[in-house]
Formats: C-alpha cells, structure tokens, sequence
C-alpha cells in the first residue's frame, strides 16, 4: 500500500490553489486518479474537451506540481502521456513555524500529516480519545482522521513527512539540520529487549541508521492516556538526529559521513524526511512514533535548522 499526498499552506502553494481553480482541471485530476496515466487525445476524448484546452490545463498542472508528463514514440511522432502526482491535496494553515532566536527556525509537524506512506502489518494508529480506523490493516493510514494520530506503529516501511523549506523562502544560509522525535521498536504486546534498526533520510538521502533497544511498556507513558491499554507500547526514547557540514550525528554522537551538502537543501522549496524500517535490516524490529497526548513527551516531530 503506497499512497502520495500533497500538503500546502496557502501562502506558500498558490501554484497549485491555481492549478486547482478549474472545473477542467480538476476533472482531468480525477481521471487520471481513477484511470492512471493518459495521452492528451485520450483525455480529450474523455472529457469531451478540445486538444487545445487539455494541452494549456496540463502546462498549468505540470507547472503547479500536480501531475507529471512523459513523451513516448507513437505511430506518428511522439505522444505526452499524463500522470498524476497526489493521491490528495491538503491544504493547511501552518501557525507552528516560529523562529528560533535570530540564528534559526523550527516547526512542529504532527504526526498523521505524513505526505507519503508504505506499511505493513502490524500496525495502526490512534489519537488521545481512541484508535483511528482498524488495527493491523494498512489502509487504516488513509483515513482522514490519521490527522489527529499521536501514535503510529507499524512493522516494516516508512512514512514521509514534507516540512516547509523556509530558510529557502528568506534566502538565508542552513549550516544544520536537526530532527527530533519519540521512538520505540515495535512487537506485539512489549519487550524491552527487541531492536530495530530505524533509518532517517533527508530528500532521498540516508543519514543515518539507529537500533531501537526495545518496545517499552513497564510502566505508563507520561502523557500516555489512560484508556490505552497497558500492555501496549507505552513511550519511547527522545532521540535526536543532526546533520551538519561534516556528517550526521545521533544525540551527539557521529554515526555517518553524509554532510549537509548531500541533501542539496538549497535546491528544493521542501525537506522531505523519511522515517523507515528497512525489509533488509538486520534488525527489522518495526517501529512505534510517540507524538503530542503519548509517551514520556508531549512533542510532535520538530525539526530545526540552524541557519546563518
């Protein structure tokens, strides 16, 4: 199960609020969401629209990001095959970026507004007044109310989250990046004994890998809500991952080579991280992400880059 999903602040996305602003192209969304990709003459012949007008729609939809084009050799020349980028678009008003001092910027990003996910069972998720959906069934990570998840499990796979590049919009200099967040490994019931190797990456880039000890349930979180039941993962350990221009480091300590130029931040409006347990890890001991209402600390995922 792999789904994609497209999260914008107005103020930042006006290219795709654009490129949603028409009754067009919105309906040439939907198809290729339900058909996959299509040629410029099949939609055309779809939706009953002149060639012309699907050429100009898919210009502004490839500009705002919302769809992909290929060209392939047909018969005569060459054929533009259309995809779509998003399986959902949401839009957001983001009121949890705030500046840190005058020599950095940090935002909040809550747990279920991951932008892109593949998971395998088990697993599951649940906000502080239930679970969401249905455990140990993947697509449970589609339902909308993933937006108010403050514990996501899961045992093989990833979940991506897209932060806003902001140190790009005010043309200021990343010297680190930092990601801090509440993890455990994931088993069935709890063991404090059961690592997992747990892999960050940042726009593609594998930073650096680090063995979760166990699934900790001895005692209660202490933001952990009563009704979840004690037998369950109860919090996790406060970890901290910091790329810098001579490698990355976990809670201080250097782990890896891959420096801040890897992630070529300069080049992307977004930073795209991804957090994994890989299917050829040694430790493939699946995961559990504590956010605000669960755990030992009451934080959503925070990332800080530190800037000039």
């Amino acid at each position: 199960m792999s789904r994609n999903f497209l999260v914008i602040d107005p103020e930042e996305g006006m290219a795709v609020l654009k490129g949603l602003a028409s009754t067009s192209r919105i309906a040439m969304l939907k198809l290729l969401h339900v058909k996959g990709p299509q040629n410029v003459n099949e939609i055309s012949e779809i939706l009953g629209l002149p060639q012309s007008t699907v050429s100009t729609n898919v210009a502004i939809l490839e500009e705002a990001g919302l769809i992909r084009t290929e060209s392939q050799k047909a018969r005569k020349g060459n054929q533009k095959i259309c995809y779509s980028n998003f399986d959902e678009v949401l839009v957001v008003f983001k009121d949890d970026i705030k500046a840190l001092k005058s020599s950095g910027i940090e935002v909040a990003m809550p747990l279920g507004l991951y932008t892109s996910c593949e998971v395998t069972g088990p697993c599951g998720l649940c906000s502080v007044d239930g679970i969401i959906g249905l455990l140990d069934v993947p697509d449970t990570f589609l339902d909308p109310d993933r937006m108010k998840a403050g514990l996501i499990w899961f045992t093989r796979g990833y979940v991506e989250y897209q932060f806003p590049n902001n140190a790009r919009l005010t043309n200021t200099q990343i010297e680190e990046i930092e990601f801090a967040m509440e993890l455990s490994s994931e088993v069935p019931g709890t063991s404090a004994d059961w690592p997992s190797d747990i892999t960050l990456s940042v726009n593609g880039v594998d930073a650096a890998t680090w063995t979760s000890p166990g699934d900790y349930g001895d005692k209660r979180g202490v933001f952990t809500p009563d009704w979840w039941k004690l037998k369950g993962s109860q919090y996790g350990k406060l970890k901290n991952w910091r790329i810098a221009g001579d490698g990355t480091y976990i809670d201080g300590l250097k782990i890896s080579d891959v420096a801040l130029s890897d992630l070529r931040l300069s080049e992307h409006h977004s930073i795209r991280l991804r957090i994994a347990v890989r299917e050829n890890a040694k430790h493939p001991g699946g995961i559990n992400i504590f956010g605000r209402g669960f755990g030992n600390y009451d934080q959503d995922i925070v990332m800080r880059l530190k800037t000039k």
